[in-house]
């Protein structure tokens, strides 16, 4: 993991009060939480899973068995169910 040294980027004031809780160790900040984003949702992935979950659910209230969509979508029965009893639409 690539870190940055603290005396580089942090005020000397704000470096001297976080050493009085640890020195000498890897510290890990976070972002703050208005800058998180959803899991693919920088690659366009989650759009795709969200398309083919819409899908799936549309062939299942179309009439299509669980056994019949998780061998069209190459996904285990236990994974068809999640989708098509999930309550997103």
């Amino acid at each position: 993991m690539k870190y940055i040294n603290a005396d580089k980027v942090l005020p000397e004031k704000l470096l001297i009060e976080i050493q009085k809780y640890v020195q000498g160790e890897t510290l890990y900040i976070p972002k703050p939480k208005t800058e998180y984003r959803k899991w693919g949702a920088s690659s366009g992935g989650r759009q795709l899973l969200d398309r083919r979950n819409s899908a799936i659910r549309q062939c299942f209230i179309s009439g299509s068995s669980i056994q019949e969509l998780a061998k069209e979508y190459y996904l285990s029965t236990e994974t068809i169910k999640k989708i098509v009893y999930s309550h997103k639409t």
